[in-house]
């Protein structure tokens, strides 16, 4: 792919501030629906800061060479509320978040070392382009039922999910329209252009359906905004309600032998299966950047990053990081690598997230919205994946039936619990396709 901006390109403040923008309103959904879906008291806030701080440790211990945001991570959703199940106390089960963020980060960080002194031509043995490739698909693929679900929700109960459908295929073809006929600004920054126009979509229909009495035609929430206290400080600018702070000392006294195993049981399992999706993700950007960032910053240092990053941003948010196939998304699309434009979306998470009505409009934005600009985000990891194994011979029943596993497991949405741990459908997909490759190894050329 040609670069608009490759990963140590410098492009104008200006610009820089814009696909700062972009990315923030990319990974922005998916960043503050783990703590939405979890409760217990996780703010989106909260979850902001941690993100940015997680972004730039990730950055750090890349040395800005890895052009990708770190967010909230879906996988670990099912031991956070293991963290608060165990818990004798909400405050024991924040702790609990942070105690098992720790664990998971501590599996990174072994597997960094393990790369160190091994190298990593065992994973490219273990895991080879027909394994990988429909890997990286399915990641984009097993997300567009969300994609699709969130292109025709209305935010408003009585919205009509006609009218969300045309918020977010405006959202769509706007954007579309914008990356592929866009001159200069406007076609590398094609999701804020979208974006703005299904909001203003959304809020003609909202205005319309309040002066007229037609509640089917709102399908924005205004409510964060509304709930404000404007008439305060805190209604400008708070501090987010972070981890260790809700935790406090008391906290710490609750945490028991028992519940450590429970979070060990909960959180390092899990962290092993994304692990195997940071690889993909690596090896998906890589292609997209033209970089084998696997040697260049190499493994070592985005497992390290991803690592410390996920304990870091635990610590404040609460939720566990990952690598967002969404901002690999954005990369791809805008076709800006820069790695400057990372730095500043986590510079604007941590300011928007002390700012209380920047983070209320975006609490705002409607799910239909981001539906339509998701669709194509997650469309481009797909074809992605596509084609990092086009050259794999599938005339070959080993390669075929390795992709056959991975497709079908991983569109079926195949999900294996063990007690409170769950093995989610990019990494079962993965972990079956490793294991037909490893089976029938022996086929001969």
């Amino acid at each position: 792919m040609d670069l608009v901006y490759k990963i140590k390109d410098k492009p104008s403040f200006g610009k820089v501030i814009l696909f700062a923008i972009q990315q923030l309103l990319a990974i922005m959904a998916a960043t503050i629906a783990v703590p939405a879906i979890v409760g217990h008291g996780l703010t989106a806030s909260a979850a902001l800061f941690g993100a940015g701080i997680g972004t730039f440790v990730y950055l750090l211990f890349t040395k800005s060479a890895s052009p990708v945001f770190l967010g909230s991570s879906f996988a670990f959703i099912g031991s956070m509320f293991s963290a608060f199940g165990g818990a004798a106390s909400i405050s024991v089960g924040y702790w609990g978040l942070i105690i098992g963020a720790v664990m998971a980060g501590l599996v990174y960080v072994i597997i960094a070392i393990v790369v160190k002194f091994c190298g990593v031509k065992w994973i490219d043995k273990l895991m080879p382009p027909v394994i990988i490739g429909p890997t990286v698909a399915i990641i984009g693929l097993s997300l567009s039922g969300n994609a699709v679900g969130d292109l025709m929700r209305s935010n408003v109960e009585g919205g009509s999910s006609n009218v969300a459908l045309v918020c977010g295929l405006i959202t769509l073809f706007v954007t579309m329209i914008c990356s592929t006929y866009g001159k200069k600004i406007g076609k590398l920054i094609p999701f804020i252009i979208g974006i703005l126009a299904g909001y203003i979509v959304a809020s003609i229909y909202a205005l319309i359906g309040y002066l007229a009495d037609v509640p089917s035609f709102i399908v924005i929430n205004y409510g964060a905004l509304k709930n404000l206290d404007w008439h305060s400080v805190s209604g400008y600018i708070a501090l987010p309600q972070f981890a260790f702070v809700k935790g406090g000392i008391e906290g710490l006294k609750g945490i028991t032998g028992s519940y450590i195993l429970t979070l060990f049981a909960a959180y390092v399992p899990v962290a092993f299966v994304v692990f195997a999706e940071h690889l993909a993700d690596h090896k998906n950007l890589s292609s997209i950047v033209g970089v084998n960032l696997l040697e260049e910053p190499g493994l070592t240092r985005t497992l390290l990053g991803d690592g410390v990053g996920t304990m870091v941003s635990t610590l404040f948010g609460g939720c566990p990081n990952t690598t967002y196939g969404e901002s690999i998304g954005c990369v791809a699309i805008t076709r800006n690598a820069s790695t400057i434009s990372i730095w500043w979306c986590a510079i604007l998470c941590v300011v928007f997230s002390l700012l209380s009505p920047l983070v209320a409009f975006l609490e705002t934005i409607p799910s239909c919205v981001m539906g339509g600009v998701c669709i194509a985000l997650y469309g481009f990891i797909a074809v992605s994946g596509f084609k990092m194994f086009q050259t794999v011979d599938l005339n070959k029943n080993r390669n075929l039936f390795v992709a056959s596993v991975i497709f079908i497991t991983g569109v079926g949405g195949m999900v294996v619990h063990f007690g409170k741990v769950e093995i989610r459908t990019v990494a079962c997909a993965l972990i079956l396709g490793i294991i037909t490759n490893l089976v029938l190894s022996k086929e001969s050329d």
